[in-house]
C-alpha cells in the first residue's frame, strides 16, 4: 500500500515527484548515508529538492507508525507546514510518501526544497573567529527566542539542525531542518533553558546568548546564563559519560581477544 501526500502547490508536478521517489535508488546526487536516514538532492522541472529516506523500522516500530504513532516523514510534512504557518523558516514542505503492508510501514520519505545555506550553527562552536559570529549568536538567540512565543518546543535543537543564510551583511536567517521530534506547546522559563541544552554551548557563547534572551525575556541576565549553563553542562556531562562508558566496553572486549 502506497501513501503519496503532495502540497497543493505542487501538485502539478505530481508524476515527478512520484518518478523521483520510485528511482530514489539510482538517481540524485548523495547528501548523506547516515545509519539512519539517507538524503539525495534532485532538480524537477525548475524545483531543486531533497528526499530524505528514513531508516526502515524494525518489526514492532512498523507496526507503531502504521498504526499508533504517524511516521517521521508525515511528521516531518506536517510539522513543516506548522513551523511555515507561524513564520518559522524551514525548507519548504513539499510531500512525504510511505509504503507499508498489513504488518506495518515499510518505508517513508520525506520531500522539501533545497536550501542553499552558508553555514549551521556547528560552525560557530568550532571556528571563534568566523566572520560576525557575535551577531549570529545574538540573531540566533532571537530565532530561538521566537520558536518559544510561538509554541515550539524543538525537541532536536542541535547544532546540525538550523541552517544559517546570510540574507545581508548584517542579518541573517536560520532555518530547521530534521523536524520529526517536535512538540507545539507553551514553554516556561525553565522549559526554556532547558532547550538549549543540545547546542553544545561553550561558557562564551552561554554568556553571550544569555545576555540576549534575558533582554528579550525580562529577565535577569545572572539568573538566565546560570540556568543556561547548568543544563548545558548537564548534557554534556551525560553525552561524555556515555561516550566513555562505550570506549570501556570496547577496551575491555579488545582485551579478551
Amino acid at each position: 500500500m502506497n501513501n503519496l501526500i503532495i502540497h497543493p502547490n505542487y501538485r502539478s508536478q505530481s508524476d515527478m515527484i512520484a518518478n523521483a521517489l520510485r528511482d530514489f535508488n539510482s538517481s540524485g546526487t548523495l547528501v548523506l548515508q547516515g545509519d539512519r536516514n539517507t538524503i539525495k538532492s534532485l532538480k524537477i522541472g525548475k524545483l531543486n529538492l531533497n528526499i530524505k529516506q528514513f531508516k526502515t523500522p524494525n518489526f514492532f516500530n512498523a507496526f507503531v507508525y502504521k498504526y499508533i504513532r504517524k511516521s517521521k516523514a508525515r511528521r516531518s510534512y506536517e510539522y513543516a507546514n506548522i513551523l511555515t504557518q507561524k513564520a518559522i523558516l524551514t525548507p519548504t514542505p513539499i510531500a512525504y510518501f510511505e509504503t507499508s503492508s498489513v504488518f506495518g510501514l515499510k518505508q517513508s520519505y520525506y520531500i522539501s526544497q533545497q536550501v542553499d545555506y552558508d553555514l549551521d550553527f556547528r560552525v560557530l562552536i568550532h571556528d571563534l573567529n568566523y566572520p560576525n559570529r557575535i551577531e549570529i549568536l545574538k540573531q540566533f538567540t532571537d530565532f530561538t527566542f521566537k520558536l518559544h512565543q510561538e509554541n515550539v518546543n524543538f525537541l532536536d535543537h542541535s547544532p546540525g539542525n538550523t541552517l544559517i543564510v546570510n540574507s545581508s551583511k548584517t542579518n541573517y536567517d536560520f532555518y530547521l531542518i530534521d523536524l520529526n521530534r517536535m512538540r507545539f506547546q507553551s514553554l516556561n522559563f525553565d522549559q526554556r533553558m532547558h532547550n538549549f541544552r543540545r547546542l553544545w554551548l561553550s561558557k562564551a557563547m552561554i554568556k553571550t546568548m544569555a545576555k540576549r534572551y534575558a533582554e528579550l525575556f525580562k529577565k535577569p541576565h545572572e539568573v538566565t546564563q546560570q540556568l543556561m549553563l547548568k543544563y548545558s553542562r548537564d548534557f554534556q556531562r551525560k553525552i561524555d559519560a556515555k561516550k566513555l562508558r562505550r570506549s570501556g566496553r570496547k577496551m575491555k572486549f579488545k582485551s579478551t581477544t
